[in-house]
């Protein structure tokens, strides 16, 4: 289903304890990919220790952030934003779509399946390592920015299933919200092949990108 002109949490039994989240907030027209489902919003308190309280804590401010450990539920990569919505858009246009995607204080996050991040630096590695050996000639990473890989002990701040765009909290917000109890994650080879193919992309790109870049909409029926 898309996300476009979605309202949140439309249906109000698929999640209990968020059955009055709708009564908080105006969601009238709502055109932006930026909502989280009820659904969505249980997978992502289901990654920390105490789900009910996250949701209660939603239920109270559902415009605020929280932070919820990785590991778990999901892993996740921090790219800075310009580079990661070219690799978004490899994702989407090239490759099997993506998970749930976030920006947060200028950083673009990628959720990821649980592994990730321990496997995805090493794969990174590799790659630089091929690139560099003499018969391999112009070097496949090049370009592809460092990598902040969080898993297993690490901890992110989550946007509120309530943002966008001029909002209280605009500095975090979906680009793809979670609308599952079971969203697909890519794994580390995958965001390998959309870093590498970013860093391909990016010596063709002008140097007058296209303006408002974040008001496309990904349509997640797509995705695996």
């Amino acid at each position: 289903m898309s996300l476009t002109e979605t309202s949140l949490f439309a249906d109000r039994t698929a999640a209990a304890g968020l059955t009055d989240l709708n009564d908080r907030a105006d969601l009238t027209g709502a055109t932006h990919a930026t909502h989280v489902t009820a659904d969505g919003a249980g997978w992502l308190a289901s990654a920390g220790p105490y789900p009910r309280s996250t949701l209660a804590h939603w239920r109270e401010q559902p415009d605020a952030p929280v932070v919820l450990p990785c590991g778990t539920a999901f892993d996740v990569v921090g790219v800075p934003a310009v580079f990661g919505r070219r690799m978004l858009d490899r994702l989407w246009e090239e490759g099997p779509g993506s998970g749930p995607v976030a920006v947060h204080r200028g950083r673009m996050l990628l959720f990821a399946a649980p592994g990730t991040a321990h496997r995805l630096p090493s794969l990174l590695e590799w790659e630089d390592f091929g690139s560099r050996s003499p018969a391999a000639g112009r070097g496949r990473a090049d370009g592809v920015p460092p990598l902040l890989c969080h898993g297993n002990g690490d901890a992110v701040t989550v946007p509120a299933p309530v943002g966008g765009p001029g909002g209280p909290h605009a500095a975090s917000r979906w680009l793809v919200a979670p609308d599952t109890r079971r969203p697909w994650l890519p794994g580390p080879e995958i965001l390998l092949w959309a870093a590498v193919r970013a860093a391909r992309s990016a010596v063709r790109i002008s140097i007058f990108p296209p303006p408002d870049q974040d008001a496309k909409v990904y349509d997640v029926s797509r995705r695996r």
